[in-house]
């Protein structure tokens, strides 16, 4: 058997750890292996936390596996790329111990040191002209905050602040490094000329600035894997660690998302929208993040914080199977009959309702049925995936293809809906780990320049992200007008019920 190019693709979400063996000459998945963890219980209402130790041990346990079912050998792993969920504050000493837990990027927590932050730069325009983005409760730079006000001894040993991808990196690498895509999701780094933000450090403490790593760019590795953690994995040290990024970044990779006009959507626990763009894309209302992609490009970028968080509760509480839950749903006419959800259920960032919780409106004897609150809920989180994707097409963007990854993706009636709603065609891909697999692309693009290739990773992707051509939906003209009048429904509703949810949440606290 001929000598095989092997590339590790890693994504460290939420709820579990997903490892990809890629071969890089065909890009085909040759193995997967995946753990699964859960939030620490108990905490405050908005706080949301996991221990990085939880990630290490499930990408070590992954890695592992993927390559005995690859029958891998050392020699033939060549790279290896990390995606991570962004935004998680990892708190280091000086020993490069973690401090505490981390924080993550659907912790709301934090609402009130984003609003000071952004009172000491002059508010949220003066912050938008710095950073090029608004600080949003799930971003970096609030946490970093919050520690140093409701934990200062905690504050007083931080020397080194990573995100979840670099805290895999620094665990492969030995070296603590930050690339420009996920490092534009902290609200420290100012996206046009790529560097950290002076103002909105000495915000938080004057200190702030000795604890950011080096930022590097896309295509020049972190390092190769460190003696112990070879030993531990079974590999050799001079395999490549490529820069990784963010899940969202690396989805854009792993969909193909590497040219102007193409737009992915991500329907997993939280829901995405970005689109590759060749300069930073401002919006001055903030409700788009004005990201750095993975490529040395941007990525704008809407983020919703409820998708298979609402319709998974939905479906719980019916006790169903998933194909139980799409058959039920696709009984029920477009537009549920005028039953909506406010999928609000942890708080939202776009539109920024971090007081949120779920409603539903228009419930009644006609609406009642267990069909109508599935198809409610899946149209729901849709609707407020729309919503940001209006916004993207109010500052120029118009996407006529929509690729869908993600567990949403997988269901037909979902994929009616999306294009309905997007009115768009909605296509998916052969290989639906798009995080995990463009991290793959990724080391593999990095190392091949690292042999001396001037390639770029748009012929990388083009060459081997295939669409699923049999999955392609298209809108339909009836239902896109349904959905129309029900997205400005939903839209009112949400700007309605703002105060609503803030005296809710004061309430739940004083109780």
């Amino acid at each position: 058997m001929a000598k095989r190019n092997l590339f590790i693709g890693i994504d460290s979400g939420t709820q579990s750890t997903k490892v990809l063996i890629v071969d890089g000459r065909s890009g085909k998945v040759l193995s997967e292996a995946s753990q699964s963890y859960g939030l620490i219980e108990g905490l405050p209402p908005g706080a949301k936390e996991q221990h990085p130790c939880t990630w290490k041990e499930a990408a070590g346990n992954s890695m592992r596996k993927a390559l005995k079912l690859a029958r891998a050998s050392k020699e033939e792993v060549k790279a290896i790329g990390v995606s991570g969920q962004q935004h998680g504050f990892v708190a280091l000493d000086k020993s490069d111990e973690v401090i505490r837990p981390a924080k993550l990027w659907c912790d709301t927590s934090t609402a009130s040191e984003c609003e000071e932050i952004t009172e000491s730069l002059g508010g949220v325009r003066a912050t938008i002209k710095e950073i090029g983005n608004a600080i949003l409760p799930g971003f970096t730079a609030s946490k970093i905050l919050w520690l140093k006000k409701n934990e200062p001894q905690n504050f007083k040993r931080l020397k080194t602040v990573l995100l979840p991808h670099d805290y895999l990196n620094h665990w492969l690498s030995g070296r603590a490094v930050m690339e420009y895509g996920d490092a534009s999701g902290t609200a420290l780094l100012n996206v046009r000329k790529r560097v950290w933000s002076d103002k909105i450090m000495h915000a938080i403490d004057h200190r702030v600035s000795g604890m950011l790593p080096e930022l590097i760019s896309s295509e020049q590795p972190v390092g190769t894997l460190q003696k112990s953690t070879a030993e531990s994995l079974g590999l050799s040290e001079d395999v490549l660690i490529s820069a990784g990024g963010g899940d969202n970044m690396m989805g854009a990779i792993g969909t193909g998302n590497t040219r102007d006009g193409v737009v992915t959507a991500s329907l997993g626990t939280s829901g995405t929208i970005y689109a590759c763009s060749k300069k930073p894309l401002i919006d001055p209302k903030g409700e788009i993040a004005a990201f750095c992609d993975s490529t040395n490009r941007w990525l704008p970028l809407l983020c919703t914080m409820n998708v298979t968080v609402a319709t998974e509760l939905v479906r719980s509480e019916l006790g169903w199977t998933h194909d139980q839950f799409a058959r039920a749903a696709a009984k029920v006419p477009a537009g549920s009959e005028g039953l909506l959800l406010l999928p609000y259920l942890e708080g939202e960032r776009t539109p920024n309702l971090p007081d949120g919780t779920g409603v539903w409106i228009g419930y009644r004897g006609q609406t009642s049925s267990a069909g109508h609150r599935a198809r409610a809920a899946m149209e729901g989180v849709t609707l407020g995936m729309n919503y940001g994707l209006n916004r993207l097409r109010k500052l120029g963007l118009q996407p006529t293809q929509i690729r869908a990854t993600g567990g949403g993706a997988r269901s037909k009636i979902w994929r009616q809906i999306m294009a309905d709603v997007f009115n768009a065609e909605v296509v998916t891909l052969k290989i639906a780990e798009g995080a995990a697999y463009g991290a793959a692309l990724q080391a593999l693009w990095s190392w091949r320049r690292q042999q001396g290739e001037d390639v770029s990773i748009e012929s990388i992707t083009d060459r081997l992200v295939k669409i699923a051509a049999r999955e392609t939906t298209h809108p339909k003209a009836e239902n896109v007008k349904v959905y129309q009048d029900l997205q400005a429904l939903q839209d009112k509703a949400a700007t309605a019920l703002k105060g609503v949810f803030a005296d809710h949440r004061a309430m739940t606290i004083s109780c």
